[in-house]
């Protein structure tokens, strides 16, 4: 089942920005096993979208809390809800050079 996630992180660029490269590594660990579609920051970098697949909510929780934004505080508050793809299109996603 997918889940999407809206993530508002904790005002704190300086933090953010030494953590990421941490948080985007466990995320590519994250894609690679299946566990998740897709992921990016809010371009004000205010917070971030990441669409998981797991079994359950419980599932999502534990992805999040093993999540180094999580370990680190940067993640203030979030919101899951179940997700269902109606329609796609594979030409907008990008090509994992970004």
């Amino acid at each position: 089942m997918l889940f999407a996630v809206l993530y508002e992180y904790k005002n704190d660029p300086a933090l953010i920005s030494s953590v990421r490269p941490e948080h985007r590594q466990y995320l590519q660990k994250l894609l690679e096993q299946g566990s998740l579609m897709a992921s990016g920051p809010l371009l004000d970098d205010s917070g971030a979208l990441i669409i998981y697949q797991a079994d359950n909510e419980p599932a999502v929780q534990q992805l999040i809390k093993n999540d180094p934004f999580h370990q680190h505080g940067i993640f203030r508050q979030w919101q899951i809800k179940p997700w269902k793809i109606v329609f796609g299109n594979r030409q907008l996603l990008p090509d994992g050079n970004s």
